[in-house]
């Protein structure tokens, strides 16, 4: 096993080399032109000002809702370039996803326009009138999670960012607005699977050697309950908080079983982090008046969606439709590769992250599922609290 973990990592450097080369070279400026910003895309005019649930979405997680807060990192950790985009409205924006993220169906939903990223709306209190995307791919509850792609915006450094643009954002509303405006907001929250994936289960980190699974789950519980308190002592109230997906089962984690088939010890690994995070979410509630924390359990969503994929319309569950190597998964999407034609059939659109399709899905049962889904209360019981 640690072999193979070796040899994943070798692999991952690989492509990091290349497309650092591919973007160093000007290979990819096409993924870097206007046409390609958030502004075109339409997006910010798709609703009236006034047509949300909500006055704004704040989103704070890692690659599978950063829409291009890496774009001008100096980072391995970036998705502006095809085929990421394929299928989104103004082509490669930083989205690890052929089209939308999760949040984008989220926000839809709430009758919000998409949510710009912080990196492109930091200089515009206009366009942060209906929230910012603070994500970064690579970006872990630890600080030290995700170095091996250099540049990432930790969790913390995302709640330092969030603060920095309050000056901003009160300004233009005035602090008593800002304070009811915020404390009627959804706070998405979408962190740990980098923890995992790139820190605990990387053989170069010396966490594995520190902690067993439980109580690294439990070191992580400690930190996010105090970022997620740092969020509520700057206005935050209503928080959507995304668990961990059946890791195990992603393309890159079956490409190193050697049965082809999921890695059981890995989804066993993340369970202690689920289970600790509907206890904390409980714990909360409790402890911060006013507040309200729902808990979108990823897992089962993604367990419903491999038991019943065919009435879903998914044909592929095991592999990606853009990557190299076994299952697609040993080295994701490469600048400029031709991804698979059948998108809406697949589960997984590189090593690591869903499709569109899937993302939809997922952002929908988190609107409006039901308590096996979201847990106590879906968002738009949220929303009408």
């Amino acid at each position: 096993m640690g072999g193979e973990k070796m040899i994943t990592l070798n692999l991952c450097f690989l492509y990091l080399l290349v497309v650092g080369m591919l973007l160093s070279g000007g290979l990819l400026v096409m993924a870097q032109d206007d046409d390609y910003s958030y502004d075109d895309t339409g997006a910010a005019d798709a609703f009236p000002a006034s047509g949300g649930m909500v006055p704004a979405m704040y989103i704070f997680g890692d690659s599978l809702i950063d829409n291009g807060n890496n774009n001008d990192l100096t980072s391995f950790a970036k998705a502006n370039y095809f085929p990421y985009g394929i299928d989104f409205n103004g082509g490669p924006t930083g989205r690890f996803s052929n089209g939308y993220t999760m949040v984008d169906e989220i926000a839809e939903l709430l009758g919000l326009p998409l949510i710009p990223p912080y990196s492109q709306v930091s200089n515009s209190k206009d366009q942060m009138a209906h929230g910012v995307n603070f994500a970064s791919a690579a970006a872990g509850i630890l600080d030290i999670t995700g170095r091996n792609f250099v540049g990432r915006l930790p969790f913390n450094q995302q709640i330092k960012n969030f603060e920095n643009s309050l000056d901003q954002i009160t300004g233009n509303l005035g602090v008593g607005d800002v304070a009811q405006m915020l404390s009627r907001s959804i706070f998405f929250v979408g962190m740990g699977s980098n923890d995992y994936l790139n820190n605990y289960l990387m053989p170069n980190f010396p966490t594995r050697n520190q902690y067993d699974g439980q109580q690294f789950a439990d070191l992580l519980s400690k930190e996010y309950t105090t970022q997620l308190t740092k969020l509520y002592n700057l206005g935050a109230r209503k928080f959507v908080l995304a668990g961990i997906g059946r890791m195990g089962c992603i393309p890159n984690m079956i490409a190193r079983e050697t049965n082809g088939g999921c890695s059981e010890d890995v989804n066993q690994l993340v369970l202690p982090f689920n289970e600790n995070m509907k206890t904390m979410i409980d714990k909360l509630s409790t402890n911060l008046p006013g507040s309200k924390f729902i808990y979108m359990n990823i897992d089962n969503m993604f367990e419903d969606l491999l038991s019943n994929a065919g009435s879903y319309g998914f044909r592929v569950v095991d592999r990606g439709c853009c990557g190299i190597g076994r299952n697609r998964g040993e080295i994701t999407c490469l600048p400029l590769q031709t991804p698979c034609p059948n998108r809406k059939e697949y589960l997984f659109w590189d090593a690591f992250h869903p499709t569109e399709a899937v993302n939809v899905l997922m952002g929908r049962k988190a609107f409006s599922g039901t308590p096996d889904f979201v847990y106590p209360i879906n968002i738009q019981q949220l929303v009408n609290m």
